[in-house]
């Protein structure tokens, strides 16, 4: 049977032993709340765009800039999203600021993403 143009069961049948191990490994609502914003940062090809520039090097905002056509105000404008996020760091050098991938898990995460839409 079909609803909304997904596939349904044809008859009601709870399974109850499988859905108690499945709330027991159910995160809080809360973390789950987070991790699906944080997913949302993943959902602009600008951000995404700034993390693959990162991946090579820190990079100050004027550079950044640069590489991706954009400008310094657009670009800071999606940075403090991706800080805020905690998928970036920044530094100040003088006038300048400089930006890097926070940790690992970024790379990992969006290696995970491209291997995955490349299958």
């Amino acid at each position: 049977m079909e609803k909304n143009g997904a596939e349904c069961c044809d008859v009601v049948c709870v399974h109850d032993e499988l859905l108690q191990k499945v709330n027991a490994q159910l995160p809080q609502e809360e973390v789950l709340y987070d991790l699906a914003e944080l997913f949302k940062v993943f959902g602009d090809s600008t951000r995404i765009r700034i993390l693959f520039v990162l991946f090579e090097a820190e990079v100050c905002v004027c550079d950044l800039a640069e590489a991706l056509h954009m400008t310094q105000s657009a670009v800071s404008h999606q940075l403090k999203i991706l800080k805020q996020a905690k998928l970036v760091n920044s530094r100040r050098e003088g006038k300048s600021v400089f930006y890097s991938l926070a940790d690992d898990h970024v790379r990992t995460m969006i290696g995970q993403g491209l291997e995955h839409i490349e299958e």
